[in-house]
């Protein structure tokens, strides 16, 4: 199906992306906007802002950004056509005709989502049941009580080879096959998949049920049965209770991957809703890429055995050829024959946390793999290690990263068997000495100024969003200030000065954002007498040194971790003449924050201004 630039703009103009975004954000409105705390990051003041007549929302606080489509696909985890067809939808359009064979599918798999609902609904019923006392009494044995069985959709499958293909009869024998429900074996009568069995729904992204999980009660093998794959269920590609777990990771800040149906929901009931399970296997690159999508660092909690050890290590390897610049995993190693839900059942939510609380890197991880049989007095084995990580390293597809992979394969290796421990002191004792926090931050100095400069002139922040955005600034009060003179700067970058000191007053910020001699009187853009254009030009270029400073800060900060990491001589001479670069730089950054000054206009016997509630001077 081709989907025209034309239709997806029709469909964007039609669809009021603050209603939409309503259904699972609070949003606050501000002005023509807007606001609240960002889905997308944890934060306790708003940096979130949608806007209907652009069509976009915009975070300053993770720069999270996009449209309709893009809000069902990262913040609902939809693909890209499911999202098109839900807005859609509720547009009233219809979608472009597909082919005859597409067409044909669709109709397919509508017809089985219909077929799977009402089989869970009557799983439902079965485990309320006068037969389904043995799996209530399961279920009370795990914890797991009516509401949470419920909001899990649990259901009970009785012993039987044609209850269910008794009830559902009237969906037609041929659509139970399909949907995975019923087996057919060739010139025998088909008969129910799942029998004696506690029923556990998987399903997608949007919430629909598309295959089953069941649970053997009582003795019997196999312990887990899935559902077989169908037109709806493909298993390397589905992830055990997405649709629930993906706004709550997103405002957890983080997302769990365990073992096992069971897992999640011990998790869910200890208040724990970020987690997901694959279904039965390894994890699979699609399944990754799903995570990915939602977290750039999901968290692995397989069981502490060895089978859970062998499964994180499985992952490892299968991420690094698969793996996008900014992604990873991490890995949390439970304690030896214990499983996510044994903790939570035994120490609560606190228990499993304290489990999980320091997780390995994928590096880390892999090293220790790969180190796990090696002789460290043997030089074969250890030119073997030494082979098998750069190969390693070189599965990521992406260069760079397989660069930087062989490189901290390398530093962990000289650091069991080579030089690295002997001089890592030493460089470590340099790089303190020359940290960035050795000069004075201008944006810790100036920050506050620039902030009093944009509430005199808020039409500035209207064209500088990004920069603005970008400054660095470590005080809730202020961070709440900039957010409100953005909000003033895009909708009334006209207002008054009494209607702005009214806003900041309301906002409990009156105080915060009074005149102070300390800080206020060296620049134009504090002072009334000061020509209005000289004002703002001088403002911006402030704006425009902190971000530029702010840059330089960054790459400081990743030379002083190459530094500690890449202790070689020959490469610690050249990071070291690149960090005295940038404190060069930084040193013409504070002369030309001196330059921006207004000594001059002080000698002048200007007075500045006091912008408060009622203030003035």
């Amino acid at each position: 199906m081709l989907l025209s630039p034309q239709f997806l703009d029709e469909i964007r103009a039609r669809t009021t992306l603050s209603a939409l975004i309503q259904r699972s954000v609070k949003l606050v409105r501000a002005g023509r906007e807007f606001k609240a705390c960002c889905p997308f990051h944890q934060e306790k003041t708003p940096s979130f802002w949608v806007n209907d007549e652009k069509g976009f929302y915009h975070c300053f606080g993770c720069s999270a950004h996009g449209d309709a489509i893009r809000w069902l696909t990262e913040a609902q985890g939809l693909s890209f056509m499911d999202a098109v067809k839900e807005l859609a939808e509720a547009a009233g359009m219809a979608l472009p005709a597909p082919d005859p064979i597409q067409r044909e599918k669709a109709e397919r798999a509508a017809g089985l989502h219909d077929v799977m609902l009402r089989a869970e609904r009557w799983f439902t019923e079965q485990l309320a049941g006068i037969g389904g006392g043995e799996a209530r009494a399961y279920l009370a044995k795990r914890g797991i009580d009516a509401e949470m069985a419920a909001a899990f959709g649990l259901g009970f499958a009785p012993d039987s080879r044609s209850r269910l293909k008794g009830a559902l009869a009237d969906c037609g024998e041929e659509a139970l096959v399909a949907g995975g429900l019923l087996i057919e074996v060739e010139g025998k009568e088909r008969y129910d998949r799942f029998r004696g069995r506690l029923m556990i729904p998987i399903r997608d992204p949007r919430g629909r049920t598309i295959a089953f999980g069941g649970r053997i009660i009582g003795e019997g093998e196999p312990k887990y049965l899935n559902s077989p794959e169908t037109p709806l269920f493909d298993k390397g590609r589905t992830l055990y209770n997405l649709d629930r777990a993906a706004p709550a990771a997103r405002k957890a800040g983080r997302m769990l991957v365990v073992e096992g149906y069971l897992d999640v929901i011990g998790l869910a009931r200890a208040g724990i809703g970020e987690a997901v399970a694959p279904l039965g296997t390894a994890l699979t690159e699609q399944q990754m890429g799903l995570l990915w999508r939602i977290t750039d660092t999901p968290i692995l909690c397989f069981d502490g055995d060895k089978a859970g050890a062998k499964a994180a290590v499985r992952a490892a390897t299968r991420a690094l050829p698969v793996m996008p610049l900014g992604k990873s995993l991490c890995f949390a190693s439970l304690p030896a024959g214990k499983d996510p839900d044994d903790l939570v059942r035994d120490g609560g939510k606190p228990g499993f946390e304290a489990a999980i609380a320091h997780p390995e890197s994928l590096v880390s991880l892999l090293y220790r793999a790969e180190r796990a049989d090696v002789d460290a007095s043997s030089p074969d084995d250890r030119a073997r290690l030494r082979g098998a990580l750069d190969a390693l390293a070189a599965t990521a597809t992406d260069k760079l990263l397989a660069e930087e992979y062989r490189r901290s394969f390398n530093n962990l290796f000289f650091e069991d068997f080579g030089w690295k421990k002997r001089e890592r002191s030493d460089v470590q004792q340099s790089v303190l000495r020359t940290a960035p926090g050795a000069m004075p931050v201008l944006s810790t100095t100036f920050v506050r100024s620039i902030l009093y400069g944009l509430t005199r002139f808020p039409g500035v922040a209207a064209g500088r969003l990004e920069a603005i955005a970008g400054l660095h600034i470590d005080h809730d009060d202020f961070r709440r200030w900039r957010d409100t003179l953005v909000d003033i700067g895009v909708n009334r970058p006209s207002l008054s000065d009494d209607g702005i000191a009214a806003i900041l007053a309301a906002e409990r910020l009156t105080e915060v954002a009074a005149f102070d001699l300390r800080y206020d009187l060296r620049f134009p853009f504090s002072m009334r007498q000061a020509e209005t254009g000289h004002a703002v030009e001088r403002l911006i270029a402030m704006i425009e040194l902190l971000n530029e400073e702010r840059d330089l800060d960054d790459e400081m900060a990743r030379l002083n971790a190459r530094a500690i990491a890449d202790s070689g001589l020959g490469r610690y001479e050249s990071i070291e003449a690149a960090r005295q670069q940038i404190r060069e730089r930084k040193l013409m950054l504070r002369e030309r924050s001196f330059e921006l000054g207004t000594v001059e206009t002080m000698m002048a016997g200007a007075s500045p201004s006091i912008m408060a509630a009622g203030g003035g001077n």
